[in-house]
Formats: C-alpha cells, sequence, structure tokens
C-alpha cells in the first residue's frame, strides 16, 4: 500500500491541517488505518463469536482464533498488522480479509520540481527517521508529479532526453512501479504474436498452468507445456531463432514456477475446458 505525503508549500493547495507538516500527516494516517481496519475486525469478530460460541460451525474455529490475535495486535496494542509474526494459515485468513494494517507499506514523498531536482528538501530527513522507526525496512521514495507532469508535456522524446540532461534528473515513475511490484511480491511474463505483445501480472511464484489461467481459464485446464525464453536471453541472442539456437529455449512442465520477465508460449488442450463443463 501506498502512502503519498507532500512535502511543499502550495498556494493553490489547501491543507486540512492548515500548515504542511508530513510527519504530522503520517501520525494521522498511520492512526486512522489502524482505526478502519479496528472498525472490520470487530464486526467481523463478533459475527464469528456467535457462530463459533454457539458450536454452530467448528470449522470457524481457526479464524475465529486468528483474529482474536488480531484483536490483541491491533486493539490493544495499537500496532499494525503486518508487524506481527503470522503463520502460513493465518496469513490465508489474514489475506480473506483484507486488513489495510497488513499490507507492505512503500512511502511516496511528493516534493516541488525544484527540490525534487536540486535533490533537496527540508523534510525529507525527517520522513526517514520517522519510517525508519514506525515502519522499518519499508521503501521511501522522493518525487514530484509536477516534474512527471512536465516530462509527459514533451512528447518529443529527444527534447525530453534533452530537458532531463540539462536538469540532471529522471523520471521517478519506474522505481515507484518496480518497488510497488515487489512489495506486493508481483511478477509478470510476456506473451507475444506477430503484431502485439503482452505483459501479464502473476503472484511470485506461480506455477506455468496457473499463469497460463491468466491469459484463458481453458489454457489452464488444458495446460500440456510451456515454451520458455528469458527475457535477458532474448535481449542477447536478438531473436527467438537465435535463442534457440543456443539452447535458451526450453519446455517447461506443469510443475515448471514462471520467472520475472519470462517470454512463454503455451500448448493446451483446446477441448479440456469443453469437457469438463460436460462433465459439470
Amino acid at each position: 500500500m501506498s502512502t503519498k505525503l507532500g512535502a511543499f508549500e502550495d498556494d493553490d493547495v489547501t491543507h486540512v491541517e492548515g500548515d504542511v507538516n508530513p510527519v504530522r500527516d503520517l501520525e494521522i494516517i498511520f492512526e486512522e488505518l489502524r482505526l478502519k481496519d479496528e472498525e472490520q475486525l470487530l464486526k467481523s469478530l463478533d459475527k464469528l463469536e456467535r457462530n463459533v460460541g454457539r458450536g454452530a460451525d467448528k470449522k470457524l474455529k481457526p479464524e475465529y482464533d486468528c483474529l482474536v490475535k488480531v484483536k490483541t495486535v491491533l486493539v490493544d496494542e495499537k500496532n499494525h498488522i503486518r508487524f506481527a509474526d503470522w503463520n502460513t494459515n493465518e496469513i490465508d485468513i489474514l489475506n480473506k480479509h483484507l486488513f489495510l494494517t497488513s499490507k507492505p507499506g512503500i512511502y511516496l514523498v511528493n516534493l516541488s520540481e525544484k527540490d525534487y531536482i536540486r535533490k533537496k528538501n527540508k523534510w525529507l530527513a525527517k520522513i526517514k527517521e520517522w519510517v525508519d522507526k514506525h515502519d522499518p525496512g519499508s521503501i521511501l521514495i522522493p518525487f514530484s508529479g509536477a516534474f512527471e507532469h512536465k516530462l509527459v508535456e514533451l512528447e518529443d522524446e529527444t527534447e525530453r532526453a534533452k530537458y532531463l540532461q540539462e536538469v540532471g534528473a529522471t523520471s521517478a515513475l519506474d522505481k515507484i512501479i518496480i518497488q510497488g511490484y515487489k512489495a506486493l511480491q508481483l511478477e509478470y511474463f510476456f506473451t507475444s504474436g506477430t503484431d502485439e505483445v503482452k505483459a501479464w501480472t502473476i503472484q511470485k511464484g506461480t506455477k506455468a498452468p496457473q499463469a497460463a489461467g491468466r491469459i484463458h481459464t481453458d489454457f489452464e485446464k488444458g495446460f500440456i507445456m510451456a515454451e520458455v525464453m528469458k527475457y535477458v536471453d532474448f535481449k542477447e541472442e536478438g531473436s527467438e531463432a537465435a535463442a534457440k539456437s543456443a539452447g535458451k529455449y526450453r519446455q517447461q512442465g506443469r510443475n515448471y514456477v514462471v520467472e520475472d520477465g519470462d517470454i512463454i508460449f503455451f500448448k493446451f488442450n483446446a477441448g479440456a475446458g469443453l469437457k469438463d463443463s460436460k462433465k459439470k
């Protein structure tokens, strides 16, 4: 989950607290997220208590126990869920409830164009100190909305490159996207045809059949194999044919774990999905 903070004065922007103080804003946001999760938790817990207490559904007991533990962290300790230790079963339950404070954090600090270019801002060190203390290990990325907007307006690539060279700065968008993917444990693979290339987002650790299912459920049901070429190998060799000649184009089975940047051609039984539907 990304938290965006303003770290500069702007006459056109009215701050709800009256002045610019991103550290104070962080503390407010941190507590509001916890309170929102607390509200959701107590509703879910109340419903589970009625069912588990009556013995109506013993299968709900593990979920109830997990939420009781969440209550200790969230309500009693007034902490965020992600800072506690959770086992695999508990993580599955937490994923079901989608608590805001269970998500990893990325902090985006919006600077003025001037501050971003000169890489200086009076709030950056204070924000970094707060994040290191309250959310250790989280990523902090300075960027400038005004700077990014200017780059978008420079439609000519030559002009854009010239401007970037003149000011000695680069866009932060790539870093924001990459770190966002990493924080969420996401990656992507490519499929390509004669007229287009597509990127598909998957969870890290996804196996080939499930990755195929991102394209179409029939691909997963009828999965036969995946023909895989690494992007770095494709770039190094220069073409698919050259990658094949170099032995860098491989056939993988259903236990293959897809890696970030894989270029994949899936082979599947086109009738598998139809057969499965008829059985139902």
